[in-house]
């Protein structure tokens, strides 16, 4: 488990997106992002093309090309290390959710339970029972909500295909999850300033998504082998993304598991 004190100040993007209403509508829009140019890709991919991809995390726009697999390019931002698939090569809407029909999780599946209890001891081990949370991507079996409901912690449900509630995104909670999501959003800029002024002051948000390593090991990572998966974080774009949201700590609670905790005193709800 390691822990990382703030960073120094760092370029932000255009935060006026923090408090976007994310409706079902609204997130599928977040699918439109900005052109992408592509004309300096390494073909034989050994050395790292410098090009103009607009990052969708931090909005910076010098990128190195560091992988093409099939027909999809790979490029990683020069400021928050976020590698990202330019916006022309995700699949549509229809095909995303018909991936997703495709998973079978469900919560008497006991490596299911144990793959969530990395996230699920994340929230217990910090939070008393009864702070309510959002699991945030629940997905058609939300698992994690079930296993936290039994541990005594409410769980409200979002998710874009399979609960679209827009109320829950009106509310604040102690904590919210995203497991197994964020690599999955075009825009994960817009999503996250939403997602943390929902978070109540001391509250955690908590992500679990496999991280890069190097680009060495990205060309060979089955992980980006998924169509839905369309940006992958480094430990470094956590800690771009903690100086970012101004998160009081940054945790790195195992290889594929981070939660930033916001400033403030937990349980005070007037902040």
């Amino acid at each position: 488990m390691m822990m990382f004190p703030l960073l120094p100040q760092v370029s932000q993007p255009d935060r006026s997106c923090a408090t976007l209403a994310l409706t079902p509508d609204s997130l599928v829009a977040l699918y439109d992002l900005s052109e992408v140019t592509l004309s300096m890709v390494d073909i034989d991919h050994q050395i790292p093309a410098l090009g103009a991809h607009k990052c969708p995390l931090c909005g910076a726009t010098q990128a190195l090309h560091w992988h093409r697999r099939g027909e999809r390019d790979y490029w990683c931002c020069q400021r928050c290390q976020l590698v990202s698939v330019p916006v022309q090569q995700h699949v549509s809407a229809e095909l995303e959710k018909a991936e997703y029909d495709r998973h079978e999780n469900t919560l008497d599946d006991v490596g299911y339970r144990r793959f969530l209890g990395r996230t699920f001891y994340t929230i217990t081990d910090r939070m008393p029972p009864g702070c309510q949370g959002l699991d945030f991507g629940c997905g058609p079996g939300p698992a994690l909500a079930a296993m936290l409901e039994e541990a005594g912690y409410p769980v409200a449900l979002y998710d874009l295909y399979y609960r679209p509630d827009s109320e829950v995104l009106q509310r604040r909670f102690h904590f919210i999850t995203l497991t197994e999501v964020i690599e999955h959003l075009a825009e994960p800029a817009k999503v996250l300033s939403q997602l943390w002024q929902q978070l109540l002051p001391g509250g955690l948000l908590v992500i679990q998504t496999q991280q890069v390593r190097d680009q060495a090991a990205f060309r060979q990572w089955r992980y980006i082998h998924d169509p839905t998966h369309i940006a992958f974080y480094a430990p470094a774009t956590f800690r771009w993304m903690a100086q970012w949201l101004e998160a009081a700590d940054l945790e790195i609670v195992t290889a594929d598991v981070v939660a930033l905790r916001k400033a403030g005193a937990l349980g005070d709800e007037s902040a």
